[in-house]
């Protein structure tokens, strides 16, 4: 019993950002294709939505990261390095966009009109990250897959396979990379390397064994499939239909053209 409880324990730890986790929520009884069709629906409606439309979105999407089984807050908290690269991007846009100057220093302005787009881009930019965590968590990568393929079919010139193939295990790899980085983090505690002050060595001795670590890992990959004889000849999927997708792109559809309006 004990090791049971402690094997389930590890496997929820051990889940990342873009780990499926496995429910029976509404997105995850939906159809691939609707899903995979609203992300990028409202990733494109993002572009152009202000502050009233993006705090809307953010509502909703909370509210489904919950139905979902993920928690905000924690997710949050895995997303630590994510959320400094937008407070980067918030910096590069307050110090670089004119107008009215709220205060300078050693030759660098700060103005509203900065503080608001800076706010505004890296808000939009978390609210398409978590898009993307609540896709993954609710969609297994071999039905990313079939929905690619399902999409670039018609298209002429286009590797459909080829293409869906890519798109999977870009997807699939995505756990695999933050897993070894978290694994590369703790060699480098282990061995004091968090004591390091140059933030360029830092850096270095972090980048260079974890793209080590992943290309082993992607030529293990390939050399597995080469065994299985893997081609592109492969019988065409199957897609599952709950019934509530017309619901979700009326919503989604509605939900975007509000964007424009908000």
């Amino acid at each position: 019993m004990c090791l049971k409880a402690g094997a389930g324990s590890y496997a929820v730890a051990d889940l990342n950002l873009f780990s499926f986790v496995q429910k029976d929520s509404p997105l995850h009884r939906l159809d691939v294709r609707c899903k995979l069709f609203i992300v990028c629906l409202v990733g494109a409606s993002l572009l152009s939505a202000r502050l009233p439309a993006a705090l809307t979105y953010a509502l909703v999407l909370i509210f489904f990261l919950k139905k979902s089984g993920l928690h905000l807050w924690s997710t949050l908290g895995r997303m630590k390095y994510f959320l400094l690269l937008l407070l980067f991007v918030f910096t590069a846009r307050a110090l670089s966009v004119t107008g009215d100057i709220l205060f300078s220093f050693y030759n660098m302005t700060i103005t509203r009109q900065g503080l608001d787009q800076g706010l505004l881009t890296a808000f939009k930019f978390l609210l398409v990250m978590l898009t993307g965590i609540l896709f993954s968590a609710t969609t297994k990568p071999s039905s990313v897959k079939a929905a690619v393929q399902w999409f670039l079919k018609p298209i002429p010139f286009v590797p459909e396979k080829r293409v869906a193939v890519m798109v999977s295990l870009a997807l699939g790899f995505m756990p695999i990379i933050l897993k070894q980085a978290t694994v590369v983090s703790d060699a480098q505690k282990a061995r004091c390397g968090d004591l390091e002050k140059n933030p360029v060595k830092r850096i270095i001795h972090f980048i260079f064994p974890l793209l080590k670590k992943t290309f082993l890992t992607a030529d293990l990959l390939v050399m597995a499939m080469e065994s299985r004889c893997y081609s592109d000849d492969r019988t065409d999927p199957e897609f599952t239909v709950s019934g509530m997708e017309i619901y979700f792109l009326a919503g989604s559809l509605v939900f975007c053209f509000g964007f424009f309006r908000l």
